[in-house]
Formats: C-alpha cells, structure tokens, sequence
C-alpha cells in the first residue's frame, strides 16, 4: 500500500505521516509530495518536489494500490491575493483527480474547511446549503465539487472522504491557537466583542487519525464530516481551557466590538501608509473574531471515528509534546 500526501510537509501533513509511519509494515510506503522539504522528524516518508498547480507525475511502482490525501492548499485568510486561492486550491484538485484517473487510485481523502459554510451565526452540519463568502471558501467548494465529479465517474468503485476541519491546533501549529496562548501568557488578551462567540476547533492528532482510519474503512462513495468538537466551543472555554492547563491567568476584560474594529482599521492602514506591516492585525481577522463558527460535529461524534482527546486533554498533550516548556 502506498500512502501519497500531497502537502506532506504542511502542519497536519507532518502529524499525518507520523501517525501512519507508526502503524504500517515496511512493505507499505509513505510519499509526500511538497513545494519543499522540510526538516521534520518524518524518517520513512520519500519525499517528492513537486507543484499541484501543474500537472502531476510521480515516479512510484504500484501506483493503482495508493491511497491519496489531498492537503495541498493556500489557506491563511487574509493573507493571499485572491488568485492564489484559485490557481493552488482549485487547480490543484484538477490535477490531483487527474493523476488518480491516469493511475487507477480509487481513494481520495480531501482536507476542506469549514470556510464552505459562510460566516453565519447559524448552525452548520454536513447537508447544511454552502454560501462561501471569501475567495478561500470559494476555492475550497470548487475542489470539492472537482472531487466528487471524480467520484462520480466509477460511483462503485471510488472513494472519497471530505473533513471539514475546524481551526486545528496542535504542536507546530503556528496559527491562531498559538497566537491565542502568547497572549494569555502575556496577559494582553482581551475578549473581542463577546465572550461567548463559539469556534469550532480540533486537535491536530484526532484530525491525522481520523484522515487515516477514514480512508481504510469507509465504502466506495462520498463521506463528509466536519471535524470538531461537539458542541463547539465558546472562546471563553477555549481560553479558560489553555489557562488551567498552563496555570495562566483566565482574562477577563472585554472590547466593544465597534471600537476594536475601528482601532484594528486604524493601525492597520496606518501601517500601510507608512510602508510597516503589523502582524497579526487586520480588520477583517479582527472582523472574523467576532463571528461564530458554530459548525456541528453531531455526525463526527456519533460514528466510529469520534475524537479521543477533549479540549483541555488535547492542550495538555500539546505541552508535552513540547517538553512541557509552552505551546508552540
């Protein structure tokens, strides 16, 4: 069996392939095909430069027994100009259906999003309507449709598992989680607007095993799940979450939503005239703050793949993964 990871190198890549290296017999072979490699603790991947935006051809022998994992994107928003989105998210699902067709895989495990669903305040489960309202969840609808025509073309024999992923955390994150925990740790975090704005969330480590037993014991078809916790959490949980487990003080102070978006426009643009980019600071993050994602993970629960570590467990995992010293 061959396990093909496009995006290997990416962050829920590298805990994918720790997660079946410890699994599989050396008879089966891990790939990760990447922009570029990187310097992680993966001893049995093979690593394959290569691009999704263009067309994919792979130097491995038994090709047709290969389960494919589609991670490959551009996905930090705003970040990215609106093309970018388009030519690695979409194109990409192009020509990783095409090299499945041109070599007889029959599974393909897609890493969506949750960014289909829209900012709503709303409940999102799997066969909620879709309304994207940013050029990443545009995007990332797009490759889901391209992959379930894949699908469509041998219904009985092809396979194919859509996650729709929360904000995922975990060691090597480098995202919102980590952003969060310097904050408490710094004592400057403040509540935007609410305390009880729900974020749905999920472990990095539940995310890899999920993607794994996914692929194996599901039937030719379409599966979708939304990967993350049931019920979502409010950010105050979150917060209050991170703080026990790192014996930080829980914060309490809370922003007027309205004032913190003009602040937030305010240093933002004034940055940008004077030629400094502020990390972290621009409003349409402040902006997505103080929306809900209150996406289900009801179906997630109920199957056989429910997550393993709750909140606070997958945090303390997190410190030890990192020697107890932090979270990052």
């Amino acid at each position: 069996m061959n396990f093909i990871i496009f995006g290997g190198e990416g962050f829920i890549g590298h805990h994918l392939i720790n997660h079946i290296e410890k699994i599989i017999d050396q008879k089966s072979k891990i790939y990760s095909v990447d922009l570029k490699k990187k310097n992680v603790l993966n001893n049995s991947r093979i690593f394959f430069n290569g691009d999704v935006r263009n067309r994919i051809s792979l130097d491995i022998s038994n090709l047709s027994s290969s389960i494919i994992y589609n991670l490959a994107a551009v996905h930090k928003t705003p970040g990215h100009k609106d093309n970018e989105y388009y030519e690695t998210n979409v194109l990409g699902a192009i020509n990783i259906c095409q090299f499945a067709r041109d070599n007889n895989i029959n599974t393909i495990v897609f890493t969506s999003s949750i960014a289909p669903y829209g900012a709503s305040e709303d409940l999102k489960e799997e066969n909620s309507i879709p309304m994207p309202n940013t050029p990443y969840g545009i995007s990332k609808l797009v490759a889901e449709y391209i992959h379930k025509v894949w699908q469509a073309e041998m219904p009985n024999n092809r396979k194919l598992i859509i996650v729709r992923p929360g904000v995922v955390f975990g060691e090597a994150e480098e995202g919102n989680f980590t952003r969060l925990y310097q904050s408490l740790k710094k004592g400057v975090f403040f509540y935007p607007g609410r305390k009880n704005t729900l974020k749905a969330a999920v472990y990095v480590k539940d995310v890899a095993r999920i993607l794994y037993e996914t692929s194996l014991n599901e039937k030719p078809g379409v599966c979708i799940f939304n990967l993350t916790y049931h019920p979502a959490p409010t950010i105050k949980y979150i917060c209050d979450s991170i703080s026990n487990v790192m014996h930080l003080k829980s914060p309490n102070i809370l922003i007027p939503g309205s004032l913190l978006k003009v602040a937030a426009a305010g240093i933002y643009y004034t940055g940008f005239f004077v030629g400094k980019k502020i990390n972290g600071i621009h409003p349409d993050r402040v902006k997505k703050l103080m929306i809900s994602t209150n996406i289900s993970g009801e179906k997630l629960a109920h199957s056989q793949y429910a997550l393993k570590f709750s909140l606070e467990e997958a945090i303390r995992d997190w410190r030890n993964d990192c020697d107890g010293k932090g979270l990052n």
